[in-house]
C-alpha cells in the first residue's frame, strides 16, 4: 500500500524533506494535496483534529489508518521501516539528532523573511528582514554549515554513515539546494569552506531515482511562497 503524504500542493516547503527519500528509495506514495487540491488537505486536517490526536500542521504521513507528523518524526519512521537509517541505536539517534538540527536551521530560514510576525507579509517587514538576513548570512549560516561539515567528515565514505545514503543525507542535500536558491551570492562565497558537505550533496543528487525525480515536473521549483525564498536585497557575499 502506498503512503499518503499530505502537504501544501504548490510549494516544496517541509514536505520536500519527506518526498526526497521516498523518491530516492522508490517507495510508493500519493502526494494527496497535489492530486486532490489544497481544500482536501484542509478537510483532512479537520477530520484528524476531531480525534484529538491530529497534527499541528502538515506535512503528515497517512499509513495503516493512522498518521505521523513532524518531519524528523516521519523520517525516523521511514528510516527504520525502509532501511534508510543505520541499524545501531547510537547511530540511529545521532542521525535523528542531526535531522532535528536541520529542523532548527529551517525554522531560522523562515524567520529571515518573517522576523516580526509569521502571518504578516514580507513587504510589511522589509527593514527588519534585512537585519535578520545579515545576521543569518554572517553568523548563523556558517555556524550550522560547520556542524554539518563535521558530520559529513565523520565517515570515510560518500555519505553520513556506512556505505549507504540515509534520509538525513537527502535532507542535507535539500538544505544546500534551498540556501543556494535563497542566498546564491553568499553560498558561492561559503561553499569552498565546506567541501565534505558539498560532496555529500553532489552524491545524493546522483542517486539514480532521485536524479530522475529532480528532472521531472513532480519536483516543484523553489518559489517565494515556500520556506527558502530569494529576495535579492537580502543576499550578500
Amino acid at each position: 500500500m502506498a503512503y499518503k503524504l499530505w502537504y501544501w500542493p504548490t510549494i516544496q516547503g517541509r514536505g520536500e524533506f519527506i518526498r526526497l527519500p521516498l523518491e530516492a528509495a522508490e517507495i510508493p506514495y500519493a502526494d494527496c494535496a497535489r492530486e486532490q487540491g489544497a481544500d482536501a488537505l484542509v478537510e483532512e486536517m479537520k477530520r484528524r483534529d476531531e480525534t484529538g490526536q491530529g497534527p499541528f500542521a502538515p506535512p503528515f504521513l497517512g499509513i495503516d489508518g493512522t498518521g505521523i507528523a513532524q518531519v524528523a518524526n516521519i523520517l525516523m519512521f521511514l528510516g527504520e521501516r525502509h532501511q534508510l537509517a543505520p541499524s545501531g541505536m547510537a547511530d540511529r539517534y545521532w542521525l535523528h539528532q542531526l535531522q532535528l538540527t536541520i529542523a532548527d536551521i529551517v525554522a531560522e530560514v523562515h524567520n529571515v523573511h518573517h522576523p516580526l510576525a509569521m502571518m504578516d507579509y514580507y513587504e510589511d517587514q522589509r527593514p527588519e528582514a534585512a537585519r535578520a538576513a545579515q545576521q543569518f548570512r554572517d553568523e548563523r549560516t556558517p555556524k550550522f554549515l560547520r556542524h554539518f561539515e563535521q558530520a559529513a567528515n565523520a565517515n570515510v565514505g560518500d555519505c553520513l554513515i556506512g556505505n549507504r545514503w540515509t534520509y538525513a543525507d537527502c535532507s542535507l542535500f535539500q538544505l544546500v539546494e534551498g540556501l543556494r536558491y535563497m542566498f546564491p551570492r553568499r553560498m558561492k562565497t561559503l561553499e569552498p569552506d565546506y567541501p565534505a558537505l558539498i560532496h555529500l550533496h553532489d552524491c545524493v543528487a546522483e542517486l539514480p531515482a532521485l536524479a530522475a525525480y529532480l528532472k521531472s515536473d513532480r519536483r516543484l521549483p523553489f518559489n517565494e511562497q515556500g520556506i527558502f525564498r530569494h529576495y535579492p536585497e537580502l543576499d550578500g557575499e
